[in-house]
């Protein structure tokens, strides 16, 4: 199991076979969540790729357990979403 912190927001999130799902809005650490925002548009991730996005009611909800790696630059599943 990963451990995800506030310094996963920004990242990619991929899947197992390294397509893109889509971008970390935001991380409860105390709950080991990933917020993900499924299809970010060129704004969205340019503002959350800085860290000052927020989750909204559209994100994926991740948990850390069915995270299998995570890199300077992405979060990868290792299981279906």
């Amino acid at each position: 199991m990963a451990v995800l912190s506030t310094e996963d927001e920004g990242k990619f999130l991929m899947d197992a076979q390294g397509e893109q799902i889509g971008i970390v809005t935001e991380v409860d650490p105390e709950r080991q969540v990933a917020y993900v925002e499924p299809e970010p548009d060129l704004t969205e991730a340019w503002v959350q790729g800085l860290g000052f996005g927020d989750a909204d009611e559209d994100d994926i909800e991740v948990a850390a357990d069915a995270i299998g790696t995570i890199t300077d630059s992405e979060l990868r599943v290792t299981v279906d979403l």
